[in-house]
């Protein structure tokens, strides 16, 4: 992107070359941290700088973000919902710079920026029509004149630590959800991606601003991971939401359950397709490849195994050989590429590393990787998408490497495949390609896949917000987004009425004065 391009994007977001970064909603709040800088992985340039959190300014966050509970619960849900709403009609007048800036700061192409851009507003609209649906349930009871019932209340401030790779919408998922069921947030943004944190807050305290929303119901705080450990750590916050590796997520569970507190852990994935002697192969190889490339396989979802049946296997080998010759690398924001950049120096060397693992190991290449150089490659982190035959029982395989990597591993039953697709310590996403009915019920059942999502006919990336975003095993078990999600962002009670003059004891125990 050139210099001037640059400070156009920039300006258009609210940016600037420095930036505080720890916020209660409108106002920023000064900090002794250090200066977190931004390189762009499409070009190596620095995109610009944010200050961090330091200890100090963090508690002050919490205690304005604890007094905030106390007035944003008292609003009625579709009067917190008509607040989010706006959000999401703003994020639609912002999704050109917003998409922009995600896919220059974070690496991924253009076209994923915006659809993660669409992710926001479509979560939006979800939490407008869910802030009219917070339902609880009306039980008969067993002692006459009396009436049970349960609702859902507002928790408290909740903690949302993200990561790089969706730098903006995996808050958005959290927050809407969380503000329309009366908490207030405290995020904590990947050190990665300060910039995109940095336009979101903005983009919100317009609205909260405009709507009097109280202070500290969205709050910012930027910082390294020991701001990550002081949201897990600390006991104003009910329920932190994090989003990462299973390492990180394994360390922050530990501190929040430690505390009695709630952890929602959306972790690492090792995810599979099966294809079936019957799948249409077209359709296939669409959902491979770019479940395979997609965000140079930086995201959770993407597909890692390729389970194929030994009828096919050749026929599909050769295809995914003939479409990988086709790929097109380079500046994410070039919308002829197919693939960008791997996030920094760091991601790369564990690209690498896995590759010297899968020789050593005694994995075959079908399409060799490596990384690229020449002046379009001036960031050093571009690499290629790379294919391997191998055992699942590999240690390499067992492991979630952040790249694009794809193991082929080839079955003859159905039952083995399925325990080939389980057979490792993940389970967020899935999907089998088949047009035999009992295939994909199989896949569909109690025997089947043990993930969390698992697909017909479509691949592993590209989860819709309807549905609820998760996984079991070491992703961690939390869930995100659609479906009933919400109720992990609200305390649940269960009330007795008893309307009538007498008082007595549940299971007829007999208790006279």
């Amino acid at each position: 992107m050139h210099s001037s391009e640059k400070k156009q994007l920039l300006k258009a977001l609210g940016i600037h070359a420095t930036n505080p970064g720890v916020s209660t909603g409108s106002k920023w709040i000064k900090t002794k941290g250090e200066y977190l800088a931004s390189f762009s992985p499409a070009d190596g340039e620095k995109i610009g700088s944010v200050q961090a959190a330091d200890k100090a300014s963090f508690n002050r966050i919490v205690t304005i973000s604890a007094k905030a509970f106390k007035e944003w619960r008292t609003w009625p849900a579709p009067k917190r919902g008509e607040v989010v709403r706006q959000i999401g009609n703003e994020l639609r007048q912002y999704k050109e710079p917003l998409g922009k800036l995600v896919s220059y700061e974070m690496g991924k192409s253009y076209q994923e920026g915006l659809g993660e851009v669409q992710e926001m507003i479509d979560i939006c609209d979800f939490a407008v029509g869910l802030s009219r649906q917070l339902y609880g349930l009306t039980m008969h009871s067993e002692r006459a004149e009396h009436r049970m019932y349960e609702q859902y209340h507002p928790l408290g401030v909740v903690g949302i630590i993200t990561s790089f790779n969706f730098p903006v919408a995996v808050w958005a998922w959290n927050a809407m959800i969380a503000w329309v069921c009366g908490d207030t947030c405290i995020w904590k943004p990947s050190e990665k991606t300060p910039l995109c944190s940095i336009a979101c807050q903005l983009i919100a305290a317009r609205v909260f601003e405009h709507n009097k929303v109280p202070e500290g119901v969205s709050c910012l705080v930027n910082g390294d991971a020991s701001i990550g450990k002081l949201i897990a750590a600390c006991e104003q916050i009910p329920l932190v939401s994090a989003t990462g590796s299973t390492r990180m997520g394994q360390a922050v569970g530990q501190q929040v359950v430690s505390r009695f507190g709630r952890p929602l852990l959306e972790l690492g994935g090792n995810n599979a397709i099966i294809i079936t002697p019957s799948a249409d192969l077209d359709l296939a190889m669409r959902a491979v490849v770019f479940g395979a490339v997609g965000t140079a396989g930086q995201r959770c979802t993407t597909t890692r195994r390729l389970i194929v049946h030994e009828k096919v296997y050749v026929k599909v080998k050769e295809r995914l050989v003939n479409a990988y010759a086709q790929l097109k690398i380079g500046d994410p924001l070039d919308p002829k590429n197919h693939v960008g950049p791997l996030i920094d120096q760091q991601a790369v060397d564990n690209y690498l590393g896995a590759l010297e693992a899968i020789r050593q190991e005694g994995g075959t290449f079908v399409v060799e990787g490596g990384v690229l150089k020449g002046k379009k490659y001036t960031s050093g982190c571009y690499v290629k998408p790379a294919i391997a035959e191998v055992k699942n029982s590999f240690a390499i395989v067992q492991k979630e490497t952040f790249a694009p990597i794809l193991y082929l591993i080839k079955y003859k039953t159905l039952e083995e495949a399925l325990d080939i697709q389980n057979d490792v310590r993940q389970g967020l996403s899935s999907a089998i390609m088949t047009m035999n009915m009992q295939e994909m019920e199989m896949f569909l059942s109690h025997r089947g896949s043990d993930c969390g999502i698992a697909n017909v006919n479509i691949g592993t990336s590209g989860a819709e917000i309807g549905g609820a975003f998760g996984g079991e095993k070491e992703t961690g078990g939390g869930r995100e987004s659609g479906s009933d999600a919400w109720k992990q962002y609200m305390r649940r009670q269960t009330n007795t009425i008893n309307y009538g003059k007498n008082i007595p004891l549940a299971q007829g125990i007999k208790f006279d004065l």
